[in-house]
């Protein structure tokens, strides 16, 4: 059944972007950050937040599956029996996901099948109301980075106004929500600090189990220095917010 409140919700957040409402209204981005401060009524304001960061979260996790299925369908290929836009597909993957494709063979595309796979929406929702202080947080509004990303060169971001002395990284800035997310699942997915989450990714799907993001979550220490801490606030927030009902459909048979 259609949820004609979220529905309404949605619609409203999407006409505001378009007449140009939000910080980054400015930054010819098609679909910018609503301006989320106007809310007060805490339900209202995060029903908004979840209306417009799933649609965008969810066109990118389609884009990797796009990737995984033909990536799946070259199982068992060897470079002698593939086409050379097939072997032209695979050395752009594994560049994109810091894969060594020097030699085309099985290893390859076992490595790739590890990364090219989509982030549980529910985890992204979390992890972006929390690291964005629901889209309200200096680096959402200036730099659209909903996740807290560092970047390590001069200029490249915004400065953290309590950055410790000796230290010299930024927080990166975007020029769309869009590629901040997109940033996002392709660090989870390269990242050698969540390779642990990738392996648990692939166990539960071997396993036809589901693929939650409350479970993927116990993958994260390393995402903040909060470490356990952090992880337990982004698991409430994905069991208080019943942000599992965007995982639907998240299983082995979605990518295989």
């Amino acid at each position: 059944m259609i949820n004609l409140k979220k529905t309404a919700t949605l619609l409203t957040i999407l006409l505001l972007s378009a007449l140009g409402v939000g910080a980054c209204s400015d930054r010819g981005d098609s679909n910018p950050l609503p301006d989320f401060s106007i809310y007060t009524d805490v339900k209202q304001k995060k029903a908004a937040f979840f209306g417009y960061i799933f649609p965008l979260v969810e066109e990118q996790n389609q884009l990797i599956r796009d990737d995984r299925g033909r990536l799946l369908g070259l199982v068992g290929t060897t470079v002698e029996t593939q086409k050379k836009a097939d072997q032209k597909f695979i050395k752009e993957l594994a560049g994109y996901y810091k894969v060594d494709a020097e030699k085309l063979n099985k290893t390859v595309i076992d490595a790739l099948l590890l990364r090219v796979d989509q982030v549980p929406a529910s985890l992204a929702l979390a992890q972006a109301a929390m690291e964005s202080a629901w889209g309200t947080s200096r680096f959402a509004v200036q730099g659209n980075n909903l996740f807290g990303q560092w970047c390590y060169q001069e200029g490249c971001g915004l400065v953290p106004l309590r950055r410790n002395p000796g230290t010299k990284h930024e927080v990166a800035k975007f020029d769309s929500v869009r590629d901040a997310i997109k940033s996002y699942l392709r660090n989870i997915n390269t990242h050698r600090a969540y390779s642990d989450l990738r392996l648990h990714r692939a166990t539960l799907r071997d396993q036809d189990q589901p693929v939650s993001g409350h479970l993927l979550a116990e993958n994260l220490i390393e995402y903040s220095e909060l470490r356990e801490a952090y992880v337990h606030e982004i698991q409430a927030v994905i069991r208080i917010n019943k942000l599992a009902q965007y995982d639907s459909g998240l299983t082995r048979q979605a990518s295989d």
